[in-house]
């Protein structure tokens, strides 16, 4: 039998806890008085500040930031089309990255119920030095399952030779209308939070790599 083209898909993927919580809020009111409007937003975000600071210098927060105050005005427009009173907007912002999570449990629940504070949600994830070392394993692991998917066909066809003439990132071998359909080869997410809350307790990352592998059999 002359040379066998063998052309597979090789699949990883695993599941790791999160490591980081990145969590996002803001200090936000409104009223007919500019002035009132700010003095009041920055004295309900000074407490915020300080709690994050205290935080970090428990360990519980890893980084955090805080953006300048942020202010604008607007004159709405009333049912009847007529145009209102202007409103004066007044925020601040918050990220902080918690390295514990039940202190960020603690935290959250605690500043959340002060006037006009609003926890957006919150993004789980890995550390750069381990999302790099997983994605690295798992796609070690999609190569050998390509080899070893490529050595089943060819034993199927009474082969016993194989070697690998080419090996790519899902999509680069096959043609584009596949391409287009193709995972990625490399990806790490996590849930985003839900829109009723912020959830504290993150699902684990999925980290996966998928390649395309073409082997020569004889």
């Amino acid at each position: 039998m002359s040379e066998v083209v063998i052309t597979v898909r090789g699949e990883n993927e695993v599941r790791i806890a999160p490591e980081r919580a990145i969590v996002t809020l803001s200090v936000a009111l409104d009223g007919p008085d500019r002035e009132a409007v700010v003095a009041r937003t920055l004295a309900l975000a000074e407490p915020v500040r300080e709690g994050i600071a205290a935080q970090e210098k428990a360990g519980a927060v890893e980084t955090w930031s805080s953006r300048r105050l942020s202010v604008r005005s607007e004159r709405p427009w009333s049912n009847d089309g007529t145009r209102l009173a202007l409103v004066h907007h007044a925020s601040v912002d918050f990220t902080a990255t918690f390295v514990d999570f039940a202190a960020l449990s603690a935290w959250v629940a605690e500043v959340s119920t002060g006037d006009g504070i609003a926890v957006n949600g919150t993004d789980w994830i890995l550390t750069p030095e381990t999302r790099a070392r997983v994605e690295q394993e798992v796609a070690s692991e999609a190569v050998r399952t390509a080899v070893t998917r490529a050595g089943a066909y060819a034993a199927a066809l009474g082969l016993t030779k194989v070697e690998p003439i080419e090996i790519a990132d899902a999509g680069l071998i096959t043609d584009r209308g596949a391409a287009d359909m193709a995972p990625k080869a490399m990806r790490a997410f996590a849930a985003p939070p839900s829109g009723a809350g912020l959830e504290l307790q993150g699902d684990d990352i999925t980290v996966s790599a998928t390649v395309e592998a073409r082997f020569v059999a004889a």
